[in-house]
């Protein structure tokens, strides 16, 4: 593997570009800035839509979709919400090519210009808020529930595979509410649902919290956010929940009649997570040999390797274990490939990071046990055949919790607290991680600090106690420590 993927200690960026292409997820595209999702990648992510999916649906939730293409007017409507968008957006601007006249291909036909330019959606507010106005008449139309799964369209100059691409995957949810409290709840309570799958299904633990103003989402009153460290030491924004207010209503008039007959505008929120999330997978968890993958997201959970070759009577045991597995609900796959050695399998399904590896050979065979090789620890040992579906069942939830505490222990070793500038830069210039400290509360001191260290406010955590302190930049004070960090 050290010739395939370069160590973490040596060039972490390298390690991971080496690492996502490497194991198969995802490959540079023929169009800059964009990527070829692949199937291995592509199966990962199905896991984690389908999981967030029913998460979403017993919520309460619908899905429904809305068109890519959004009128350069909607975008208008709403202020905050264009100037935050505004420099990402792709925009359409004719309907049609014809063949140039001296025939060396084809050009934009000039007759073919659009009365009002296209935006290929960099999100959704607008298009579905102009929607929402023919749904929503009267409150018994409220609570509107509504997902999409779709892709977007942002322009980015800097791109690096699933973190930051130019169109990429997510869902976006886009919800209608009577009252600001309601609205309020759903938006904390999305983001309470994306805690739980990060930590339940990701193994990946994260820190609630919500937004400064220069970090809110534009056109957003506030911003809630799940918050992860990644093992360079930077953190990343795992998904987002937004309490939009009345802003969206006003923009495109949607009103709805209360039950004491009066008018008023709805309340809204939304909220939504990305293919980002692949790369968060990637960079919590994996090593220099390669992916690990939390076993309730791996498309194949136990991967069976008759050694040295896939004899019948190996076959046979390795189909029974492999049918009492799947009897369990358990992903399987028997590599009965006789063009490879054990050796070079191994490897492979090491940096594939299958999170179970089964050997099973002729002295295996006559002892009645086989050889468990797992891929959080690297661990091995031999068990017996019988019972081994309970046996892979137990191991399987046992590498999942070993995943999430490790990782959580991680997290924790590197969230440090300090009272002082000096400190401060220290720490994020030595240790990483999250550098908890008192801040004054104004922009322009925020600003200040990402200027001189690079590092943003990542997010004030929720439920976070009060404390008297003095700002560590400029001295003034403080009612609350915030969470700062170098970010992806």
């Amino acid at each position: 593997m050290s010739k395939e993927i370069t160590p973490r200690a040596e060039d972490y960026s390298q390690w991971y570009i080496d690492l996502v292409r490497k194991a198969g997820l995802a490959d540079y595209s023929a169009v800059k800035g964009c990527m070829v999702i692949k199937p291995y990648g592509f199966g990962i992510w199905e896991n984690m839509r389908d999981q967030l999916d029913r998460m979403f649906k017993a919520t309460g939730h619908v899905n429904a979709y809305f068109p890519l293409l959004i009128p350069k007017s909607f975008l208008s409507k709403e202020a905050a919400h264009i100037e935050g968008f505004a420099k990402e957006c792709a925009v359409v601007t004719h309907y049609r090519l014809k063949n140039s006249a001296d025939g060396t291909g084809l050009i934009v036909d000039p007759d073919a210009k659009l009365e009002e330019e296209l935006i290929i959606r960099p999100t959704s507010e607008t298009i579905i808020w102009s929607t929402y106005k023919e749904w929503i008449q009267s409150y018994r139309d409220l609570p509107l529930l509504i997902n999409q799964w779709a892709n977007v369209v942002r322009w980015e100059m800097r791109t690096r595979l699933f973190l930051r691409t130019t169109e990429f995957l997510w869902q976006e949810g886009h919800t209608a509410h009577a009252t600001r409290e309601e609205a309020i709840q759903e938006t904390r309570t999305m983001l309470d649902v994306y805690a739980t799958f990060a930590e339940e299904w990701m193994a990946l633990p994260v820190i609630k919290g919500v937004k400064t103003a220069n970090e809110r989402f534009p056109g957003a009153e506030d911003t809630y956010t799940i918050e992860a460290l990644m093992q360079d030491g930077k953190a990343l924004q795992a998904g987002t929940s937004h309490f939009l207010g009345q802003s969206f209503a006003k923009a495109f008039n949607v009103q709805f009649t209360t039950k004491e007959g009066t008018s008023e505008y709805v309340w809204a929120s939304s909220w939504g997570v990305s293919t980002r999330l692949m790369g968060a997978l990637v960079m919590a968890h994996s090593d220099d040999e390669g992916l690990i993958i939390p076993p309730r997201l791996a498309t194949t959970q136990v991967v069976i390797i008759p050694i040295p070759k896939p004899l019948p009577e190996l076959t046979e045991v390795a189909d029974r274990i492999a049918s009492e597995l799947r009897a369990k609900g358990i992903r399987v796959k028997i590599d009965n490939d006789d063009q490879n050695r054990p050796g070079f399998k191994f490897a492979e399904y090491e940096k594939l990071g299958i999170p179970i590896r089964l050997g099973i050979g002729a002295r295996d065979l006559a002892n009645g046990t086989i050889e468990v090789a797992r891929r959080d620890t690297r661990e091995k040992f031999s068990t017996p055949v019988d019972g081994i579906a309970d046996c892979i069942s137990a191991l399987l939830e046992e590498i999942q919790q070993n995943m999430l505490a490790r990782a959580r222990a991680f997290r924790d070793e590197h969230i440090t607290r300090v009272d002082t500038w000096e400190e401060f830069v220290n720490v994020l210039d030595t240790k990483f991680g999250f550098v908890s400290a008192h801040w004054d509360g104004t922009s322009e001191t925020e600003d200040l600090i990402k200027e001189e260290t690079k590092a943003t406010i990542r997010c004030i955590p929720l439920n976070n106690p009060q404390e008297v302190g003095t700002c560590i930049k400029t001295g003034k004070p403080s009612t609350q420590r915030v969470l700062f960090a170098r970010a992806y």
